[in-house]
């Protein structure tokens, strides 16, 4: 979906659309300590979204009914994926070719500062309720649209919600603020954390079949985008929104105001990070293939930043991914004599759903889920 990079432009934005890294190579040449601290950072901001994406997930409660199971990635939607996002990486494409690049970015920049907001918010809510102070009332509110009047009366948005997440979308809204201003690196990556955890989190597939049909299908899709074609790349420079992360080769050189990075798209964190998910529940009472898709997962990364690196050229990193995240469970179920029952396994299905509890009061506070799964897959 992205590819990892190496760029001297200025985070202003530039991402991918769909999912690919900016940029060309850099004429400064960092320092081997910067480097490393650059690439060492990119693969630990990887990690901190599937791991805590995925012990959210799997910490929240489940509600029995019927009407809050969220809808999940089917195989059937896992196979149209790669060419519905072919469809709208090339229609970026058109857009950035006929229209004025100045405009297309202010209106992604005004849309993405509303999702990074609300991203950034849902985010901050579980550490926000443990430090919310006991003495201070935590008052409840409801945002209600209707449509119609009487028996036809049709609820429109209704959300709910309190003192505390009036405290995350206000400092949220200040990281927002910072961004659409200065489009600084550190909230771009505030911004594309929120978003890669968020979509760990909120976004299900129904079994490890249908996890490797999308991963295979992105596969093609990254590799075709970014080797066939130079689409990915023209749409990564032109692209103005946080949907990467990325870190500074010349921090220890210029500190803040540094400008040559390297940069990883976050569709290389959320996909592989759900189908790693979803493999905590291919056994009970043990998370071997949890861990081993983890480990699978950094090998994978780290392999794809080394040839990068050692090439000088910008990589699609599921091409590395892909065969890593699924080749080593395969290889330990296979050990195992569990293949059959790998691809079977239907116990992380959509009965896990999302009902988040305050600790203080004990009271289930449940999200806006479909909410925020639909501004997820709109990014």
């Amino acid at each position: 979906m992205a590819d990892v990079e190496q760029s001297a432009a200025v985070p202003d934005g530039s991402s991918t659309g769909s999912d690919a890294v900016n940029g060309t190579a850099g004429r400064f040449v960092s320092g081997a300590e910067g480097t490393a601290l650059a690439y060492g950072s990119l693969l630990l901001m990887a990690l901190l979204p599937i791991f805590f994406g995925a012990l959210r997930s799997v910490g929240c409660s489940k509600s029995k009914s019927a009407s809050d199971m969220p809808e999940t990635i089917t195989s059937r939607d896992a196979a149209r994926f790669p060419i519905i996002a072919s469809c709208t990486l090339f229609g970026l494409y058109l857009f950035f070719k006929i229209f004025s690049q100045e405009y297309i970015n202010l209106l992604l920049s005004m849309y993405f500062f509303v999702l990074g907001i609300l991203a950034l918010s849902h985010t901050m809510s579980p550490f926000m309720c443990r430090v919310f102070p006991a003495n201070v009332p935590n008052k409840q509110y409801q945002l209600l649209f209707t449509q119609g009047s009487g028996e036809s009366k049709e609820e429109i948005v209704n959300y709910e919600f309190d003192t505390k997440d009036l405290i995350c979308l206000g400092i949220s809204s200040v990281v927002g603020v910072w961004y659409v201003l200065k489009k600084h690196w550190i909230a771009n990556n505030l911004f594309g954390l929120a978003f890669a955890l968020n979509g760990v989190e909120l976004l299900h597939l129904n079994n490890v079949s249908t996890g490797c049909i999308l991963l295979g299908g992105l596969f093609v899709y990254d590799v075709f985008w970014v080797f066939g074609t130079n689409v990915m790349v023209t749409v990564a420079k032109s692209f103005e929104a946080p949907i990467k992360l990325v870190f500074p080769q010349d921090l220890l050189e210029k500190g803040l105001d540094a400008s040559n990075f390297a940069m990883l798209g976050l569709g290389d964190i959320v996909i592989p990070g759900k189908y790693i998910y979803i493999t905590c529940f291919l056994k009970k009472n043990t998370r071997t293939y949890f861990y081993t898709s983890f480990l699978a997962y950094i090998f994978g990364l780290g392999l794809t930043i080394f040839i990068m690196h050692t090439f000088k050229h910008a990589q699609p990193a599921l091409l590395y991914l892909v065969p890593a995240c699924i080749g080593f469970p395969v290889l330990l179920a296979l050990f195992k004599g569990e293949l059959t029952e790998m691809f079977r396994d239907e116990s992380a299905t959509v009965k896990h759903i999302h009902v988040y509890t305050e600790k203080n009061n004990g009271k289930a506070a449940r999200s806006n889920k479909k909410t925020y799964k639909e501004l997820l897959l709109c990014v």
